[in-house]
């Protein structure tokens, strides 16, 4: 593996500890060259659906991508990135249930967005104004009262 500091790829392995319930090993390295310390995760490589864009493209499902968006979404909230990680795990985990061999970006979109109206309004609604590109401040305003009156449902 290497270094992030350095060229070298000569490290060797500090300590290794389970992570997610088991499903991720956290291994802590040493270089070699530079006598730096990093930190590595390793988990299971599953296959995982392609995504459909709406333009029709089709890439590779990227975890990376998801985390990016949420954590710029709950940027200066009081979300951890353990609770962000914990929503893509679920979302990939119902992607590999579904066996589908492609899956429209809407429903990623859909299940970021469901798991973060639970998690942090806020962000919901940051999320939300990026992911559903409103035209105006009209759309955006019907969202808001949206999530108001559900809000209000659930006090009841």
């Amino acid at each position: 593996m290497k270094c992030p500091f350095c060229p070298s790829q000569d490290n060797k392995v500090i300590d290794s500890r389970l992570s997610n319930q088991g499903a991720v090993i956290r291994r802590r390295r040493e270089c070699l060259g530079c006598e730096r310390r990093f930190t590595t995760y390793e988990r299971v490589e599953e296959i995982l659906p392609m995504v459909v864009k709406k333009d029709g493209r089709r890439e590779a499902f990227d975890r990376q991508k998801i985390v990016a968006g949420l954590e710029l979404a709950c940027r200066k909230r009081p979300v951890s990135s353990e609770q962000i990680e914990a929503i893509v795990d679920g979302i990939e985990r119902r992607l590999q249930e579904m066996g589908e061999k492609e899956i429209p970006t809407t429903f990623v979109g859909e299940s970021v967005m469901r798991e973060l109206s639970r998690l942090d309004e806020v962000a919901y609604v940051r999320f939300a104004s990026v992911y559903r590109s409103f035209k105006d401040v009209g759309e955006f305003m019907s969202e808001l009262k949206e999530l108001i009156h559900e809000r209000k449902g659930k006090q009841k």
